[in-house]
């Protein structure tokens, strides 16, 4: 975990290790809290909204879908396959990563906050797949007062990355947010000269 820019009242942080994922729905918030802990024992708290799940749910699934298919055996031939296909096969690798994940040990607590105790409450979130095979999430918090914006970047790999997924739709299936999802509308495709593929980005 390391600051990387303060520049332009900005404080952002970026996860370098990442040790343990928690996501719990407050029904008294009707928010979904992410805790984010580092093998450097610093922790990152977001809090997320339905108003920003109903285009960041999709979003994720997409990439995240994407990404298992490119790590397949066929590689590139899946991406002329149907759909059926391309979804029978994303939702194994889910499964077999399920069966081998650890969901019973406790989160810890006690961890050093160098965004604040105060959780980030997302307006934005920027996602990236890279090369290598992650995917870079970047999420924001961009005050409509004078607050200092704030950010929090983490790179993932897919086992990761459907980790908090799965914990993700856990949070989702207990607040009955689902019900009302529909496919994204909020979508802006934006392209940097760093990036191989466009960046989408789902607004708060």
């Amino acid at each position: 975990m390391q600051p990387v820019g303060a520049g332009w009242g900005l404080t952002r942080i970026v996860a370098m290790n990442i040790h343990q994922l928690s996501v719990t729905y407050l029904p008294e918030q009707d928010r979904i809290l992410v805790r984010v802990n580092t093998t450097a024992s610093e922790e990152m708290r977001l809090w997320l909204t339905r108003r920003l799940m109903l285009g960041l749910w999709p979003l994720l699934s997409r990439l995240l879908t994407e990404h298992l298919l490119k790590l397949e055996a066929a590689g590139t031939v899946l991406d002329t396959a149907d759909e059926a296909l391309r979804k029978m096969l994303a939702d194994f690798r889910r499964e077999e990563f399920l069966q081998h994940a650890d969901f019973d040990t406790p989160y810890q607590d006690n961890q050093a906050l160098p965004l604040g105790e105060e959780p980030l409450l997302v307006t934005d979130v920027d996602a990236a797949p890279l090369p290598g095979g992650q995917l870079r999430l970047n999420f924001n918090e961009r005050p409509s007062d004078a607050g200092t914006p704030r950010s929090f970047e983490m790179q993932m790999e897919p086992r990761l990355m459907q980790g908090l997924m799965h914990l993700l739709e856990q949070a989702l299936v207990q607040s009955h947010w689902r019900e009302a999802f529909a496919p994204p509308v909020a979508v802006q495709e934006n392209a940097s000269a760093d990036d191989t593929n466009p960046r989408p980005r789902y607004l708060n």
